[in-house]
C-alpha cells in the first residue's frame, strides 16, 4: 500500500543523533507514512544504528549508497525514491518535537489545494538537545501567496520558510528537485521553485527542532566561499532574471544587493577565509575596485536602515 507521507532522512556520519530523529518519527500520532533513510557511505556506525530500527518496524526503508554521492544528490535520491503524496524531510541531526507534527502538516496541505508547501516554526537546539531559541517568521495559521514569500525572503536576505526539517511539500510539484548548482542555500532556492507554483501555509507552533552544531554541513559552508557563491547565483536567477516579473524589488535595492554580495567577499578576506588579494581581484573583475571603495561609506550607513526597514515591512 502506498503511504500518504514519505519522511526522508538523508544521512552521513550522524549515528549519534539518528536514534532521536528516528524515534521522533515512529512516535507520531499520524501513522500513514514511510520512513525512508538513505545513508551516503557513513563511517561511524550508522548502518548498525538504523538496521536495528528497520528490523523492528516495516515502515522503515533503509539503503546505503554504493559510493558517496554528496549532500544534494542524496537529497534528490530520497526524493526520487519516496512514494508518498507528501514529502517530509527530516535531517538526521534534527527531530520532530511534537507528536502531531505530521498530522498538522498533512491537514494544512489537505485543507488548501492551492498551497505548495507547509512550514512550521521550529525550535533551535544545540548539540546536547538544549533549546536555544524559537524561530518563527510568519503569523500562526496563515496562508501566504508564494511569490510574496519569495519577495519577502529576498527583501530580508533570509530563509524565512525554514530548513528542510521544517517543511512538507507536494511531491508532484517538486519537478527537477533540489538544484545541484547550489551548496549552501539549496533549500531556499528549492522553496522558491515550489512557491512559484503555489502558496505557503504556515503553522506558528514549533513542530520540529533544528540542531545547530559545529559538525553540520551548513557550518562548514559558512567557513568558505560557498555561501557567497550561492548568493551570486540566486541573484542572477531570481533578482535579475527578466523572466520573473513578480520580483518587486526596486532598482535601488537591487543595487544594494549587488554591493552587499561584494562586501561579503571582502568580509571573508578580513576573516581569513579567502586571501585578501583573491578577494580584491574578484571584486575588481565583477564590480570594480574603485567603485567598491567609493560605495563603502554609504553602504555602512544604509545597511542597518535597510535591514530595519525590511524587518518592519515583512515581519
Amino acid at each position: 500500500m502506498v503511504p500518504r507521507v514519505s519522511v526522508a532522512i538523508p544521512t552521513y556520519n550522524y549515528a549519534r543523533y539518528l536514534p532521536e530523529a528516528i524515534e521522533s518519527v515512529l512516535s507520531q500520532s499520524y501513522t500513514d507514512f514511510e520512513l525512508l533513510i538513505i545513508d551516503d557511505q557513513s563511517t561511524d556506525g550508522t548502518v548498525e544504528v538504523v538496521s536495528k530500527y528497520a528490523r523492528g518496524d516495516k515502515r522503515i526503508a533503509f539503503s546505503v549508497n554504493p559510493h558517496n554521492i554528496g549532500m544534494v544528490d542524496n537529497w534528490n535520491l530520497c526524493l526520487r525514491e519516496a512514494r508518498g503524496e507528501y514529502i517530509k524531510y527530516l535531517f538526521a541531526d534534527d527531530l520532530l518535537c511534537s507528536r502531531d507534527a505530521l498530522r498538522r502538516m498533512v491537514e494544512a496541505l489537505d485543507a488548501e489545494p492551492e498551497v505548495s508547501l507547509v512550514a512550521s516554526a521550529r525550535q533551535r537546539i544545540d548539540s546536547k538537545g538544549r533549546q536555544t531559541g524559537i524561530l518563527a517568521h510568519f503569523p500562526d495559521s496563515s496562508s501566504i501567496n508564494g511569490k510574496q514569500v519569495i519577495n519577502r525572503c529576498l527583501r530580508r536576505q533570509k530563509n524565512l520558510v525554514g530548513e528542510p526539517t521544517a517543511v512538507m511539500f507536494r511531491k508532484h510539484l517538486s519537478g527537477r528537485g533540489f538544484n545541484p548548482k547550489y551548496r549552501q542555500i539549496v533549500d531556499l532556492e528549492f522553496w522558491f521553485h515550489l512557491l512559484e507554483k503555489g502558496g505557503l501555509a504556515y503553522i506558528g507552533l514549533p513542530l520540529v527542532a533544528f540542531r545547530v552544531h559545529s559538525d553540520q554541513q551548513s557550518q562548514f559552508n559558512r567557513r568558505n566561499a560557498l555561501a557567497v557563491d550561492d548568493t551570486k547565483l540566486l541573484l542572477s536567477e531570481y533578482v535579475f532574471d527578466e523572466a520573473k516579473p513578480y520580483i518587486e524589488l526596486t532598482r535601488l535595492y537591487k543595487s544594494y544587493l549587488v554591493y552587499d554580495y561584494n562586501y561579503q567577499i571582502w568580509k571573508l578576506s578580513r576573516q581569513g577565509v579567502i586571501e585578501r588579494r583573491a578577494a580584491r581581484d574578484r571584486i575588481a573583475s565583477g564590480y570594480g575596485w574603485t567603485r567598491f571603495l567609493l560605495g563603502y561609506s554609504l553602504y555602512t550607513i544604509c545597511k542597518p536602515l535597510i535591514k530595519l526597514s525590511g524587518y518592519i515591512t515583512y515581519r
